[in-house]
């Protein structure tokens, strides 16, 4: 069975070009059935009974999302095995995963993003820095695992454009806001003294990325996430603010003024229009307020009500 776990991992790299990370959260999800099993057994002994009482084990401690998600790293990897001949039947046949319902994302409107984006302040050691990555963030609405992998080569300063490794290495090229690339100049000059100052000394560090953490090397997802969560709490937000809310936000806006579906599909870099449909959820005031000024009987309405207050006879005194 290990053997056919790595073989497994190297299929999913090399030919699916899925990132280490997701690699590492298949073998992980794997390894977490294998120690449910009674004992070690080879992948043709695996039954739809083991994958079943497995999923009982699963409930009650995760989400249906988080089954949902277990359930398809399975089928992946028993579809490999039926597909490289090391097994005929497949144990997850008729076996049907928990609905999920397709929560709202949770996004900040145009006035909190601008307080998050003004967050970082002088008493922040990297304040440059911080701002550069919040801009580039809510500027381009690229994921925060594209955003760290991104070299300084990847950013074309005359063309205004962001080279992007998404999902299944596939490439595409995002614009990037005046705002964002005056902050990521902004943060040229610490990036380079930091840099030197890690060279002087001998010191390991990231000569190609973009963002670099205190010590020279590339900044990870996770210190991203705790930063602006951070300054999420230092602008008073209720929820909880991820980098992920300012991708949300980043579509959200740009459908309430008048993007149309498939533009924002290919900017968010969506490998189906149903992945980004879910962004289509305008509020209510807005698409009110959209109603109200755009609507040739409502506009008739509220110009008959002006007419009429026009003429309304004063009350003698």
């Amino acid at each position: 069975m290990r053997e056919a776990l790595e073989g497994f991992s190297r299929w999913l790299e090399t030919e699916k070009g899925y990132s280490p990370h997701t690699v590492s959260g298949y073998r992980h999800d794997l390894l977490e059935l294998l120690t449910s099993l009674p004992a070690p057994l080879p992948p043709a002994e695996i039954t739809s009974g083991h994958i079943r009482r497995y999923v009982v084990t699963l409930h009650g401690h995760n989400s249906a999302a988080t089954v949902s998600r277990k359930l398809s790293a399975l089928r992946t990897f028993f579809r490999y095995l039926r597909r490289i001949g090391q097994i005929s039947a497949d144990p997850l046949m008729g076996i049907v995963g928990p609905q999920v319902g397709r929560s709202i994302p949770v996004y900040l409107t145009v006035d909190e993003t601008f307080a998050l984006l003004e967050a970082p302040g002088s008493q922040d050691r990297h304040m440059l820095r911080d701002r550069a990555m919040l801009e580039v963030l809510y500027s381009t609405g690229i994921r925060v695992s594209e955003m760290v992998a991104v070299d300084l080569t990847d950013l074309d300063l005359s063309e205004q454009v962001l080279r992007v490794r998404g999902k299944g290495e596939k490439e595409r090229l995002v614009p990037v806001g005046g705002p964002a690339l005056d902050a990521v100049e902004n943060w040229q000059g610490p990036r380079r003294r930091l840099l030197t100052d890690r060279a002087g000394r001998g010191r390991p560090c990231e000569m190609q990325a973009l963002f670099l953490n205190g010590q020279g090397g590339r900044i990870t997802s996770r210190s991203v996430e705790r930063l602006v969560r951070m300054y999420g709490e230092r602008i008073g937000l209720s929820q909880i603010v991820t980098p992920h809310s300012l991708r949300h936000s980043y579509a959200t806006h740009l459908l309430e003024m008048g993007a149309d579906l498939r533009s924002v599909q290919e900017l968010l870099g969506h490998a189906t229009l149903s992945t980004t449909q879910r962004y289509t959820h305008l509020t209510l005031d807005h698409l009110a307020d959209v109603y109200d000024r755009a609507h040739p009987l409502n506009a008739r309405k509220e110009d008959a009500e002006g007419d009429q207050a026009a003429f309304v006879p004063q009350h003698k005194k």
